[in-house]
């Protein structure tokens, strides 16, 4: 026994404060810093803040911190801020104060209900008083959103969670609210936080409002007022309405004439309004209104007195001087008076309408009602009523006659407005044709003097302002002045009238191609020839080029006779004596223009375009380096050796070939001069395959080493030599429907 005595008493011992024998509560901390609790206000040193805490952040011994948001829940897992965690979470309680009213001769005190709002998120209270008709009260926000101290002697805290609950008081600035019930979700958040709420009190009544209440119920009939409900009308058909087109005959009184009007029927309250329609110059004000928006009666009557027609009639019981009088409510409503007013179902097409006494004529209606009275009533005739005489025919504007000053464009600006205006281009055309596209044109004179014969023409036809300019080619020792012989400018057909009411005619497009006679200024071209682009322009545009359309010349050929036909067939056969399938050009057109199938020049060139086939001469090679050195010589390059030197080095295996792409990378890093389509010609022409001998190229090109003979100017171009298929026009290619000549 006295051994565990002294157990016990070894074992309270406390042990000396060594490293190891008690706990490091500076373990797994990490802030150290010193609250501030000195500070300097007008010069002078201040204890400014004494419930701060000590190092930190760890409170001093026997030091509480007033929370400075809600205690109530402390979230699980991740720290989220209060703002955070419980924004727009709001507890609402019903509450009441009981307020005294002083010198009041029925009311001695007074009860008012309100709402408390506790917001979570920064323990704010809000108290809203709910607003009763014709209380004489300001009421509203009682006190607005804020933290509400508690009562003396806690006033240095605020109210929080804590201090809630129902069937009790608080008490808020000075006055003292009774809690009595609160909402679901209040109860929910409040019961799953532990918290035991009350039981729910109730209100004591008002004695003044009790007796406003006595004083209502007695100010009530016995008898209620009769209601016509409407609500169920406007909801459906509002902002719908009827439209007619009506008619007043206003022509028996003096100065007057028939009226039109536009009735409106509103569906929402069986309304209606009217408006009149001025005609222009008809010396008429124009009124808003011809009718205000209201119910019109179907019985002209004539207009009550106020007070006259009413709901409710009562009965005189009692008419007596001496004694007073007494009345009742008439339950047979025997005074009622009914007045008819027009509805939806009064409004037909040739009905009348009687508007205060002025007969309208229902004549028209619009498509909308037209749908509403074939739905509701089945009606189908909806025929207008014809009631004036169809408008005269508008009269002619005839434009005067072209006075010759200015063009006839300006001219006419001045007929269509008082304030004339320059003539509208054509911006669209303007814009597709481009000022590029220009067709060019060969012509000659047409004319008996033989130093006239010789001149030759350029005809340019721009197509973006549909102009033409004449252009005349130099010629040696001609002693003509070349150059410009019309300047550029719309261009009047010859035979026109200059002075009419009728625009002119101007050359287009269509009326310029070869074999064309065209009367330019008093002097007349006849057109021989044509760029290659405006050939090409004229069969792409085949839609807009009659004489281009190659199917237009098919139908013309097809059309021949067929002893024609018989004859064409014939020379074909004879024409191609080696059926090589070809016949030359020139064969074709002496044919066509001696049979005289009334092909001109140019759908016959067009003819022999579509179905001919060009052969490009072979070119010689030593021409080719001929012109390939002559370039390098009016260059001044030499580097010849830096160019074999790079061969050599992209020729890795040696055999003296390198490919196609990588001969031109070479030629283009040493800049070599020569234009592309000469050197893609040279490289094609030693080219074996995909590989080129790039010794044999540079031994052709090198002027140094091996230099060629002189280029003349002629052997820098070659003319190709043009035929055509002699089965175009062959019976074998005429077997098929499309052929030209069917059998």
């Amino acid at each position: 026994m006295k051994k565990n005595i002294n157990q016990r008493k070894m074992s309270s011992v406390a042990l000396p404060f060594l490293p190891g024998n008690a706990p490091n509560r500076q373990l797994g901390k990490e802030r150290f810093h010193k609250s501030q609790h000195f500070n300097h206000s007008s010069g002078l040193p201040m204890l400014v803040a004494s419930e701060k805490p000590g190092i930190g952040g760890e409170l001093l011994f026997g030091q509480m911190i007033k929370p400075k948001y809600s205690v109530f829940p402390k979230e699980q897992g991740r720290d989220l801020p209060s703002w955070v965690a419980f924004d727009k979470k709001i507890l609402c309680f019903e509450a009441f104060f009981q307020e005294a009213v002083p010198e009041a001769q029925h009311e001695t005190y007074r009860i008012r209900k309100c709402k408390i709002y506790f917001h979570l998120e920064d323990d704010t209270i809000q108290v809203v008083e709910p607003e009763y008709k014709n209380s004489g009260i300001p009421q509203g926000t009682f006190i607005h959103r804020q933290r509400v101290p508690l009562p003396p002697p806690n006033d240095d805290c605020f109210y929080n969670i804590y201090h809630f609950n129902i069937n009790q008081q608080m008490v808020l600035y000075s006055r003292t609210f009774t809690v009595i019930d609160c909402d679901s979700f209040t109860r929910n958040f409040l019961t799953k936080l532990g918290v035991i709420l009350n039981n729910p009190a109730t209100v004591p009544d008002d004695p003044y409002s009790k007796h406003r209440e006595e004083i209502e119920k007695s100010m009530k009939p016995l008898r209620p007022y009769e209601r016509c409900d409407t609500l169920k009308q406007f909801l459906e058909h509002d902002g719908k309405v009827l439209r007619f087109n009506c008619l007043w005959d206003d022509t028996e009184s003096m100065f007057a004439d028939p009226r039109e009007l536009t009735l409106h029927y509103h569906l929402g309250d069986d309304t209606i309004e009217i408006m009149e329609i001025n005609p222009a110059n008809s010396g008429r004000d124009t009124v808003p209104k011809f009718l205000r928006r209201s119910k019109v009666p179907k019985n002209l009557v004539p207009v009550k007195q106020p007070g006259q027609t009413t709901d409710r009639t009562v009965l005189n019981v009692i008419a007596s001087a001496r004694q007073q009088k007494r009345y009742m409510l008439d339950s047979l409503k025997t005074g009622a008076v009914h007045d008819e007013f027009y509805k939806d179902r009064d409004l037909t097409l040739g009905g009348e309408v009687n508007v205060w006494g002025r007969r309208v004529i229902i004549t028209d209606c619009d498509d909308f009602t037209k749908d509403y009275y074939r739905s509701k009533y089945g009606i189908e005739d909806f025929t207008p009523v014809v009631y004036k005489a169809p408008p005269a025919p508008i009269p002619e504007r005839r434009v005067p006659p072209y006075n010759g000053f200015g063009s006839e464009e300006d001219s006419l600006s001045y007929c269509h407005r008082l304030l004339p205006k320059p003539p509208q281009k054509d911006f669209h055309k303007f814009m597709e044709s481009d000022v590029i596209n220009v067709l060019n044109f060969r012509a000659k004179m047409v004319t008996t003097n033989p130093d006239d014969m010789q001149r030759v023409f350029t005809i340019s036809f721009f197509l973006s302002d549909d102009s033409i300019s004449v252009f005349e080619q130099p010629k040696k020792n001609s002693g003509k002045i070349f150059g410009k012989f019309l300047k550029r400018g719309r261009v009047k057909k010859p035979g026109q009238e200059l002075f009419k009411s009728e625009p002119s005619e101007y050359f287009k497009a269509q009326d310029l191609y070869v074999g064309a006679t065209l009367c330019l200024s008093a002097v007349h071209f006849q057109v021989l020839d044509a760029t290659e682009y405006t050939f090409s322009y004229m069969e792409q545009h085949a839609e807009e080029f009659p004489k281009a359309n190659v199917g237009n010349i098919l139908s013309k050929l097809r059309s021949l006779p067929e002893e024609k036909r018989s004859e064409i067939r014939a020379f074909l056969t004879l024409s191609d004596a080696g059926s090589t399938g070809f016949i030359s050009y020139e064969s074709l057109r002496g044919l066509l223009t001696g049979l005289g199938c009334g092909l001109s020049e140019h759908e016959v060139l067009v003819l022999g375009r579509s179905f001919s086939q060009r052969q490009q001469p072979e070119v010689d090679v030593g021409l080719m380096l001929a012109v390939a050195q002559d370039f390098l010589k009016k260059n001044h390059f030499e580097d010849f050796p830096h160019m074999d030197r790079a061969f050599r080095h992209c020729d890795q295996h040696k055999t003296g070939r390198l490919s196609t792409k990588e001969t031109r990378t070479i030629c283009k890093a040493v800049h070599l001069p020569l234009p592309e389509k000469l050197l893609a010609s040279l490289l094609g022409k030693f080219a074996d395959g995909d590989e080129i001998d790039y010794h044999a190229l540079l031994a052709g090109i090198n002027w140094l080493e091996n230099n060629a003979s002189p280029v003349l100017p002629e052997d820098r171009t070659s003319t190709p030599r043009r035929s055509l298929p002699s089965r175009v026009l062959s019976p074998n290619w005429s077997v098929s429907a499309q052929g030209p000549f069917p059998p």
